[in-house]
């Protein structure tokens, strides 16, 4: 399907508006969620280091839950995984809303509750293309970037604001019923649908990868998700925003400032790159701004003033987001099905995971060089990894196959490893295993 979509295209879809809500209202609770566990636990321990663990608690998880939990959903139904997974977090928040619980019950708690996002989201991603069909589906990823980044800058600002009339408790049973909320929108607004990975089609086992070697063995696909990865690099100045400001001798508005400026490019990315009409523009623009994402941080080494700074790190977070949104989209559907949820939850692991790497990075760099040369340092390297991905990802495009995205055929290298074409502007090679009954779509 090539037809143009907009969002309100994309808003008409009831399974998709099901979806967003819950995801938002999700989003919602676990940012005022971050914010009550930091003054909680800095209440009760009055250290800044134990603070700092309960915070990235509700991150280290990503790359174990990705590894291990994502391919649930392709094992089992994905609306039922939704659902699972919103009900056990649902219960694991309402134990930190306990008063009085011990720290270590309290630590293992925020880690549970961050493992049971990985299988939600990866089942999530791998559902929308089956309910956004075609071109709604690249323009329904940047509607929900942008509101899930508007949401969590509202969100951390209104828990603040919160916290200063409620006690942190209040706050974290409120996000138990978020949960709770989100699972009863999924359970009357998605339909069911069968499991993607068929049980007949275990005897075919030997023919069918695993989500790691499907992507070694493609590298189109693996391209694809090192651009991912290389997404999550461009937070770096996000880890560092308190000492840049601090030598910028600006005031601690400053930093709050700084750590929005992301943010809000994200937003305006996503807005941005949702409005394109052509899915070949689309393609032939990700690797370009793969590539100015990283340079855009590269000024920060000639220590530029707080607007110049703003500037820069938004055009960054705004060049990031319209490059994971394409790539995104393309990986979704170059996999196969009853890989789709085991692939999305690795990608997903890597994003977060280098994240936190480069957060760390920048922080360790910012001690022994300075704070506005690891940021220059770190954008320089992103740019050339960039490149790097960019270079494989034309490498590996069939000569022959041009799709009327611009990008690429989906298949794995020979036609009996080619996947199915989806629906999203895509050549239609032969069906992988063509004796496996197609999965019904809604619209």
């Amino acid at each position: 399907m090539n037809d143009r979509a907009s969002f309100r295209d994309v808003v008409k879809v009831r399974e998709f508006r099901a979806l967003w809500l819950a995801e938002l209202i999700s989003v919602c609770g676990d940012q005022l969620a971050r914010v009550a566990l930091a003054v909680l636990v800095y209440q009760r321990t009055s250290s800044a280091a134990l603070t700092g663990l309960t915070y990235a608690l509700t991150f280290a998880p990503a790359l174990l839950g990705g590894a291990l939990l994502a391919g649930l959903a392709d094992r089992l139904p994905r609306r039922a995984v939704l659902i699972a997974a919103d009900l056990t977090r649902a219960a694991l928040a309402g134990v930190l809303a306990l008063p009085g619980v011990p720290l270590l019950v309290l630590w293992a708690a925020v880690f549970a509750l961050a493992l049971a996002g990985a299988p939600f989201k990866a089942a999530q991603l791998a559902l929308l293309p089956d309910v956004l069909e075609g071109e709604r589906y690249p323009v329904g990823l940047a509607l929900r970037t942008a509101s899930t980044q508007t949401v969590q800058l509202i969100s951390f600002a209104v828990g603040g604001a919160a916290l200063l009339l409620v006690s942190p408790y209040v706050v974290l049973g409120g996000n138990a019923l978020t949960f709770v909320l989100s699972a009863a929108i999924i359970q009357a607004g998605v339909r069911n649908r069968p499991v993607a990975w068929l049980r007949e089609d275990q005897a075919n086992d030997r023919r069918r990868a695993s989500a790691i070697r499907l992507l070694i063995q493609d590298r189109r696909s693996m391209a694809l998700v090192g651009f991912i990865v290389l997404a999550g690099l461009t937070v770096a100045p996000e880890g560092v925003a308190a000492p840049y400001a601090a030598e910028l001798n600006a005031s601690a508005m400053a930093v709050g400032l700084l750590l929005a400026a992301d943010p809000l490019g994200s937003v305006l990315g996503a807005w941005w790159i949702g409005r394109w009409r052509s899915p070949d523009a689309r393609t032939k623009a990700m690797i370009p701004l793969a590539i100015l994402a990283g340079l855009a941080l590269v000024p920060c080494h000639l220590h530029p003033n707080l607007v110049s700074s703003l500037l820069l790190w938004a055009l960054s977070g705004a060049f990031t987001t319209m490059v994971l949104i394409q790539a995104q989209a393309l990986l979704t559907r170059s996999i196969p099905n009853e890989r789709r949820a085991a692939t999305i939850g690795l990608a997903s692991a890597g994003l977060q995971t280098s994240q936190g790497l480069v957060i760390l990075a920048a922080g360790a760099m910012g001690d022994q060089i300075g704070v506005y040369r690891a940021i220059g340092l770190i954008g320089l390297v992103t740019a050339l990894l960039a490149s790097t991905c960019g270079a494989m990802w034309r490498r590996a495009r069939p000569r022959n196959s041009q799709s009327p995205d611009g990008g690429h055929d989906v298949g794995h290298g020979t036609p009996e490893e080619t996947t199915t074409d989806h629906g999203y502007a895509l050549p239609a090679p032969p069906p992988r295993d063509p004796a496996a009954p197609r999965e019904t779509r809604s619209r």
